[in-house]
């Protein structure tokens, strides 16, 4: 069949917004020529970071990947780089920023930006929303390199995505038109005129939690070609030294890898988890999987339906590379490649009635009468250390509308921010910002009670933890009966124990605060079993998924969703992309046909 903008496309995502092209894109295609000339710096490949750290988790909603002063109240050591002018003469400075907590008191992430040691007037991130705020002008008497600083003010999450130098007095910026933003960025970089690096492997992998790191793992036993992509600098997602939480559930048929890489049962935030994170990285590393940590999933390939290729970006140079496979794996968590490649999926609570999930006890908390857009939450991890001497913590007056009256030292799991007004991908940058107010406005109160005065923060995650957010649907949509009845079969891959367990926000039933939950469990009564047919997608038909995005219900989710059965999911979805390179097979034929040695290989007894 010959080629057609039908048959085969290329898509590169956005702010939600999807470009497609029928041959394989170079950078920036979509919104060729808009913006004005200059020089940009990108934050996100700054020489030397210094005390502030690259946020990508907001990517897709907001363009970018920046540097975040994430300093706990103390602010952080300057960022710094080189940069280069073409010439002397007047040249205008504009910052893009946002102030992240808008109210009647000082923006909190202020920062200023210093130029060759000198210090422009403005301070910046006091403008709503992210935008380019205006930096003034500078003299240079020549072209030639220069210095940039970025100075924090406050320690509290000032962020910068990038610094504009240009001749015009008011430029044209693109800014949240997101597709214009990246091809002008990808322009004025040089990245444009740069070729896309193409490689084939046997499966891609996306999102290196413990679903994707199992993935690889199994994959790479049986000899595959894998390459595994990840946005952040660490392997493991919310099992990360980055995050902090221990990996509970069961290990199932696949202890001998998860063991590798799995964590001790430290508290939840505890610094042990950087023991667990050199284990984890050892690991894989040692595996012979291909590793491309700090690289953001951007877009990619189809014909038809299937798959081909999927790109991302490097997150600190801006390079683009595309990963072609005859089967992919989704574990991102969010589902994007299945989101990307349109496959079906839900979101939010389905009606109790549907899956006969309801449960009288406890009513709307458990399961609805109608279906909802509530989701469990995501937490932000963080804790504190007694010292002998007393110390100080600043006036946090734009954190305490959300606080309120509330004081801790410490946070656990049910710190966790739920709205069905926002949405857990969409709004993720907001939700995060919520729980930090949440922390900082309650640490303050904690430090006005005399008992507190020698605690001193000691750690804050910046990177969320989500639980919930979009649930790519397979041949089996798991429910809350297949747990509670406990119902086998014939394609059981992933097996668990945990009682169910969902959340709700403590708001719901009149506390004060909207940024703490509470679990509701419901006993299973032992093992409990989930077939293949949850792990790939029903109409995309080289898509495996694994993780909380498999195929499943709200309520199906909240027993299997803790890291240990993920990993089992990564594990079933590495040994069948084995088989499917063995037989050239699809996923569905290894469920319908080689479903038994399947079963063998993730530990099963014929």
């Amino acid at each position: 069949m010959p080629d057609t903008i039908d048959r085969r496309r290329f898509v590169r995502i956005i702010g939600g917004l999807a470009f497609t092209a029928a041959t394989a894109p170079r950078y920036g295609f979509g919104a060729e020529g808009k913006g004005s000339a200059g020089v940009l710096v990108e934050a996100c490949g700054f020489d030397e970071p210094g005390g502030w750290v690259i946020d990508t988790q907001f990517y897709q909603q907001m363009g970018g990947s920046f540097l975040l002063a994430h300093g706990m109240g103390k602010p952080v050591a300057n960022a710094k780089t080189k940069f280069k002018l073409p010439e002397g003469g007047k040249w205008y400075v504009w910052v893009r920023t946002r102030d992240w907590c808008p109210g009647e008191w000082e923006a909190p992430g202020r920062f200023r930006v210093k130029v060759d040691g000198k210090a422009l007037e403005p301070v910046f991130g006091t403008e709503e929303g992210w935008a380019w705020q205006a930096g003034g002008a500078i003299e240079v008497d020549a072209a030639g390199e220069h210095a940039l600083e970025l100075e924090d003010l406050t320690g509290f999450d000032g962020r910068c995505d990038a610094v504009f130098f240009t001749r015009e007095e008011k430029p044209e910026l693109p800014n949240m038109d997101l597709p214009e933003l990246a091809a002008w960025k990808d322009r004025l970089s040089g990245r444009t005129g740069q070729v896309i690096e193409e490689d084939e492997f046997d499966v891609v992998i996306v999102g290196a939690g413990m679903s994707g790191c199992g993935a690889a793992l199994a994959a790479r036993t049986q000899g595959l070609r894998v390459a595994l992509i990840q946005d952040r600098p660490m392997l493991g997602g919310n099992a990360s030294a980055e995050i902090r939480v221990h990996t509970i559930g069961i290990h199932g048929k696949g202890a001998g890898l998860l063991k590798k890489i799995d964590t001790e049962h430290y508290p939840n935030g505890d610094a042990k988890a950087k023991l667990d994170q050199d284990k984890r990285e050892r690991t894989m590393k040692e595996s012979g999987v291909e590793i491309f940590a700090h690289h953001i999933a951007i877009g990619l390939g189809q014909e038809g339906e299937r798959i081909t290729s999927v790109e991302a970006r490097e997150v600190t140079s801006g390079q683009i590379r595309r990963f072609k496979a005859p089967v992919f794996i989704d574990a991102t968590g969010d589902g994007w490649l299945g989101f990307w490649a349109g496959a079906e999926y839900r979101e939010g609570r389905e009606a109790s009635s549907e899956f006969d999930e309801g449960w009288d006890k406890h009513g709307d908390l458990w399961s609805p009468e109608k279906p909802d857009a509530k989701v469990m939450g995501t937490s932000v991890l963080w804790n504190s250390t007694k010292g002998t001497t007393p110390s100080r913590f600043p006036e946090v007056p734009w954190a305490m509308p959300v606080a309120g009256k509330h004081a801790a030292i410490n946070g656990e799991w049910y710190w966790e921010y739920s709205s069905p007004d926002l949405d857990q991908v969409k709004d993720a940058e907001r939700i995060r910002d919520h729980m930090l107010r949440a922390i900082f406005g309650s640490f303050a109160n904690a430090k006005k009670q005399p008992k507190n005065a020698t605690v001193a923060l000691e750690w804050v995650a910046y990177v969320g933890g989500k639980r919930e957010s979009r649930r790519l649907m397979g041949d089996y949509v798991y429910t809350m009966k297949d747990a509670t009845e406990r119902r086998t079969f014939e394609d059981v891959v992933v097996e668990e124990k945990r009682e169910l367990d969902t959340h709700y926000q403590l708001k719901e039933t009149g506390a004060p605060t909207d940024f703490l939950s509470k679990a509701i469990f419901r006993k299973t009564g032992g093992l409990y079993y989930i077939p293949f047919r949850c792990f790939y997608s029903k109409n995309i038909p080289n898509l495996m998924m694994a993780g909380r995005c498999f195929s499943c219900s709200h309520i199906g989710l909240s027993g299997p969703r803790v890291m240990l059965t993920c990993g089992q999911m990564g594990l079933a979805t590495g040994y069948a992309a084995a088989l499917c390179k063995k037989h050239g097979a699809l996923p569905r034929e290894v469920g319908e046909k080689h479903v038994a040695e399947l079963k063998k290989l993730v530990g099963y007894e014929a």
